[in-house]
């Protein structure tokens, strides 16, 4: 079975341990707190992004349509 705690305070996690340690339970810890809580802070600033209304690259079509003039695309009018 498999358990997974997270937690901010650095004494629990010391605390747990110890416990696990008198119940002969296995621990394994991956990262520290400070990298949980980065990578928590990315994935919100990503799920959270917004970006301009429209793009600085312009209507993608247009500039096909503009720079291939000289043969038709398959998906033009």
């Amino acid at each position: 079975m498999e358990l997974i705690l997270k937690t901010n305070n650095e004494s629990s996690v010391a605390k747990i341990i110890a416990l696990a340690k008198k119940l002969n339970v296995t621990v394994e810890q991956h990262g520290t707190i400070e990298d949980t809580w980065k990578r928590d802070e990315a994935i919100k600033r990503v799920l959270n992004f917004k970006g301009a209304e429209t793009s600085s690259f312009g209507d993608a079509v247009e500039w096909q349509r503009n720079e291939r003039q000289d043969r038709e695309l398959p998906f033009s009018e």
